[in-house]
């Protein structure tokens, strides 16, 4: 698996893909713009000069009627003179006068293109002639892409047939849409280089989180995951980043403790391993009394394991969602029953009943049954004999919400302020001042069961004063509890 990842071929990275889809993006768009501009410039240009030659028809009919008014004799031939002498054509425009199909007549000035030097074309206009019609067309010539319209001349009285074309070049009059589309070309090129650019320093500021996530993902080790990446911002990747950072948080706190109990485990196991070892070393088999005395001390020991290991699976699975099965519990109940079992634990002993919760909670009766008993044993064990230990449960509310407090008071030597902050720790005793020999487990426990409720235990002592500890649980409401509140 490992060499197939170190073998796969890198594609494009994140950074270059971004820039290639938003000038994708950008160029499609401009293209689409700049194609759209040009076809409306190059419609607006064919309509001018179709309304140019248009305006031609009317010209050469205020030609006409001039040349009625006047003394001179109408032919064909002099009214195709006079408008060749009066209607001036544009500068991309040829005009020519044609009688019975043959030129005959053209502008004294100096013209673009000559109609008639192009004997197709010449051949064209006379077949699409019409004797009373004006007929417009299109051609491609030797002088390039020509617009024409040809419009019949007659006269009554005179039997010659006359038509007065004209032609503008379409590829001249266009040639400045095409000059302003090729204008447009060149700074598209150079908006998308600019585009580019600027997507490029975004998109790697914006990615560099990510870069920072991917060194810090590849130096972090099971060893060391101290590693951070810095915080910059207050958009979408800083949230991300400060959530990686958390991960790592996480990650880093459960591989220490998972190294801490891995390395408690291996002590705490040591010991009776070494213990069972010896007694077997320097055990007499010839002798009954040697080998009883040493299977009594390895089950012993081996009981003792037993619990430990049942402990540290306990431990390790109050981190799970199904350690705790939450019921709804009453809570006089579940008081009355805990102090039953715990003055078992201690007969001679008198147990007093501080206070009553009273009410429902949704709570795991049999979890918090064992943090409460596991608190007045150790109540039990390590005051004061012949003192009298109290137990209690209370609802208390306050600006957060409702709290269920679960209580265990003795009276004894009580514990030092330098050990308070890590009683609750796995593996942590007070041997020096309490001679206990139980496993260190069973504070981790309650704290483990009171977490896993959403809560905390607590502890109050003083040196020569015993000691107070509190099981701290928020109380969910029951759902009869929902239905009556509605």
């Amino acid at each position: 698996m490992i060499g197939r990842d170190t073998g796969r071929r890198r594609g494009f990275s994140v950074r270059s893909r971004i820039i290639v889809a938003i000038l994708a993006a950008t160029a499609i768009g401009l293209a689409a713009s700049g194609t759209a501009s040009y076809l409306v410039q190059r419609q607006r240009v064919l309509a001018s000069v179709d309304e140019q030659l248009l305006q031609t028809v009317v010209e050469l009919k205020a030609v006409a009627s001039e040349a009625d008014s006047s003394t001179t004799p109408d032919t064909v031939e002099t009214i195709l003179r006079a408008a060749m002498q009066q209607l001036v054509p544009s500068p991309d425009e040829s005009v020519l006068g044609l009688i019975d199909g043959s030129p005959a007549l053209i502008p004294s000035i100096s013209l673009p293109f000559r109609i008639d030097a192009d004997p197709l074309l010449l051949k064209r206009i006379t077949t699409e002639a019409h004797p009373t019609s004006v007929v417009m067309g299109t051609a491609h010539s030797e002088a390039g892409t020509l617009r024409y319209i040809i419009i019949p001349v007659s006269f009554d009285g005179d039997p010659h047939e006359g038509l007065y074309v004209a032609a503008i070049n379409l590829d001249a009059v266009l040639t400045d849409v095409l000059d302003s589309f090729g204008t447009f070309l060149v700074v598209a090129l150079i908006a998308l280089l600019l585009i580019g650019l600027v997507v490029w320093l975004v998109a790697g500021r914006l990615l560099r989180p990510i870069r920072l996530l991917r060194r810090a993902a590849a130096e972090n080790t099971a060893m060391n995951l101290s590693g951070r990446i810095p915080v910059t911002g207050r958009d979408d990747l800083s949230e991300l980043t400060e959530t990686i950072n958390r991960m790592f948080e996480r990650l880093e706190e459960a591989f220490s403790s998972q190294r801490r109990l891995i390395d408690d485990v291996g002590h705490e196991l040591k010991t009776p391993i070494t213990i069972i070892r010896g007694h077997l070393e320097l055990l007499d088999s010839e002798k009954r009394d040697d080998v009883d005395a040493v299977k009594a001390l390895a089950i012993d020991e081996l009981d003792r394991m037993s619990v430990l290991v049942s402990q540290i699976s306990l431990l390790a699975e109050s981190g799970t969602p199904q350690f705790i099965d939450r019921h709804e519990t009453d809570l006089d109940a579940l008081t009355s029953a805990v102090v039953t079992k715990a003055s078992a634990l201690d007969p001679a002993r008198e147990w007093v009943v501080e206070s009553r919760a009273t009410g429902t909670a949704l709570v795991d009766t049999g979890r918090l049954t064992q943090a409460w008993l596991q608190l007045a044993g150790n109540a039990a064990k390590y005051s004061t004999e012949g003192t009298t230990i109290s137990l209690g449960s209370k609802r208390e509310t306050i600006r957060t919400g409702e709290w269920l407090l679960l209580f265990v008071r003795d009276v004894g030597p009580g514990i030092p302020v330098d050990a308070q902050g890590e009683i609750f720790e796995r593996f942590h005793r007070l041997e020096a001042s309490r001679g206990s020999d139980g496993s260190g487990l069973g504070l981790a426990i309650v704290s483990a069961i009171a977490a896993a409720h959403g809560g905390t235990v607590t502890l109050a002592s003083a040196e020569g004063e015993g000691s107070l500890f509190t099981i701290r649980i928020p109380i969910e409401p029951s759902p009869q509890e929902d239905e009556d509140g509605q």
